[in-house]
């Protein structure tokens, strides 16, 4: 909803910020996130131990990053996922 947040924090969890201003996060191993076009997207990649490895922060719609379209971190960087 308006301003909502979504968190997956398991393993392979997705969260979607569906949303006017919402936010998602994705901190478990292998986790995505997608938010509609303003929507805050974090994003953690971890190793296979569950070691954090690398962050990032960025918002729909913005700097290459499409809305309602999921997002992985790999090496440091999103990257699009199915």
């Amino acid at each position: 909803g308006y301003q909502g947040a979504a968190t997956a924090s398991g393993d392979w969890g997705a969260a979607t910020a569906s949303g006017y201003q919402g936010a998602a996060t994705a901190s478990g191993y292998e986790g995505k996130a997608r938010g509609k076009a303003g929507c805050a997207l974090f994003l953690v990649e971890r190793d296979g131990n569950g070691e954090i490895l690398a962050v990032w922060a960025g918002i729909a719609g913005r700097d290459g990053i499409k809305p309602d379209t999921f997002y992985r971190l790999v090496d440091g960087k999103p990257a699009e996922v199915a």
